[in-house]
């Protein structure tokens, strides 16, 4: 029986209670298992997860080891592994919706013109976020919306898929494949270890417009990001808006939608201004994404200069 879909899971030292949880919804899966496969990318971690975990609950499960340190060279890893035309990449922290991988099969039948789509992700705290958190819990890839949507233009926040889930088809995914095969930057664009770099699975969902395909959300598409207490804390959470910051950019010019001379320095002014009208907290998170801007700066500046590139 031919698989139609690849359910890939790149992990790196996973909590285990969540990743089991997450391999646990997929054995509920709605879509027979006959159907499409998982593979469980392990990026480099301590210990080997092939002994730690048991996928023999499943008839197409492999346990892949990948010892370059970084999601996109575990992404790499498990496009090149994957059999079926419609790959699905799944955290190890997110629990889908048991019909999820049934609703994405519909999808890519019925619209044939989206090369990469996703869908809503519920946040479930292990702690009640504290109230000062809402400004910034969006970065933590949390997502509801009311009606689909999709089109055929990159950098269009609305209709991107988040990685959490994220659906591609493997002729989007192999062209992706390729881009970063000719241009290693763009590696920089994803978690490696404890860095909080991240778009790398934007400049993937913005491949399928670059081969004429488009990009799309459904309300349809449903799962559950499971989300710990640590990244509640202001430490974790600057941090992360200093790598989101970085990566946009970073993104942005890879993708020649952003050049150098766009970047502009922030004035003590304005930073006095927003710590009375806002508060320090307000202020410090400012200040972390100028810091995830400016490293940019410098990363474009040595690329301009180095005319090896």
């Amino acid at each position: 029986m031919e698989i139609l879909l690849s359910v890939i899971i790149c992990t790196h030292n996973p909590r285990f209670s969540y990743l089991d949880r997450v391999l646990q919804a997929l054995q509920y899966q709605t879509l027979s298992t006959d159907l499409w496969e998982i593979l469980l990318v392990d990026n480099a971690s301590n210990k080997v997860l092939s002994s730690e975990l048991t996928l023999n609950w499943h008839p197409h499960a492999r346990h892949i080891r990948e010892e370059q340190l970084g999601l996109t060279p575990a992404r790499l890893r498990g496009i090149r592994e994957a059999q079926a035309e419609v790959l699905v990449f799944v955290d190890d922290d997110n629990i889908l919706d048991a019909n999820y991988l049934e609703v994405t099969w519909h999808i890519s039948k019925n619209f044939p013109f989206l090369g990469a789509w996703g869908g809503q992700i519920r946040p479930e705290f292990e702690e009640l976020p504290p109230a000062w958190t809402k400004p910034y819990l969006g970065n933590l890839a949390i997502r509801e919306f009311e009606r689909d949507s999709w089109s055929n233009l990159p950098n269009q926040h609305d209709t991107t898929p988040s990685g959490a889930g994220l659906c591609v088809r493997k002729v989007v995914a192999q062209k992706y494949s390729e881009l970063v095969s000719k241009d290693h930057r763009r590696t920089g664009l994803d978690r490696k270890g404890k860095l909080l770099t991240s778009c790398g699975d934007s400049d993937l969902a913005f491949t399928a417009c670059d081969i004429s395909l488009g990009t799309g959300l459904f309300t349809s598409l449903k799962m559950t990001h499971l989300i710990p207490s640590i990244r509640l804390e202001e430490s974790y959470l600057l941090r992360l808006v200093e790598g989101l910051a970085y990566s946009q950019n970073i993104l942005g010019y890879l993708r020649g939608t952003l050049l150098p001379q766009a970047f502009w320095r922030s004035s003590k002014i304005y930073l006095l201004f927003l710590r009375l009208r806002y508060g320090s907290r307000t202020c410090r998170f400012y200040k972390a994404g100028q810091r995830g801007r400016m490293l940019a700066i410098k990363e474009i500046a040595n690329w301009e200069n180095d005319v090896s590139l």
